[in-house]
C-alpha cells in the first residue's frame, strides 16, 4: 500500500533544525494504541528508505475535521499550520 508523506525541515525554537514527517493516515487512524503502532511502522519505513526523521505525526480526517496524532510539539505546530503538501510516497 502506498502512503503519502510530507518530509520537511524547519528551524526549531532552539536555533537548530528539526526534520519531520507527516503521514497521510486517511481513515486508517483509530485508537491511541493503533495510531501509535501505525505511526511507528510508517516512521520506521520512511527511515529505512533513507529519510532523516526527528519527529513524526499522522494526519487524518475524523468527523469532517483534520486531526493529528504524534509527537506533541509537532502536533501543536501542525494544528496551527495545517497539513503540509505531500512530498513523498512510501510502500508499506
Amino acid at each position: 500500500m502506498k502512503i503519502n508523506l510530507a518530509h520537511l525541515r524547519e528551524r526549531s525554537t532552539s536555533g537548530g533544525y528539526i526534520d519531520f514527517a507527516v503521514f497521510d493516515a486517511k481513515s486508517q487512524a483509530g485508537t491511541d494504541s493503533a495510531n501509535g503502532e501505525l505511526l511507528w511502522q510508517l516512521t520506521a519505513a520512511a527511515r529505512k528508505s533513507g529519510l532523516k526523521i526527528d519527529q513524526s505525526a499522522l494526519a487524518y480526517s475524523q468527523n469532517g475535521r483534520i486531526r493529528f496524532y504524534g509527537d506533541k510539539d509537532l502536533v501543536d505546530y501542525l494544528s496551527r499550520r495545517g497539513v503540509p503538501r505531500w512530498t513523498h510516497t512510501i510502500d508499506v
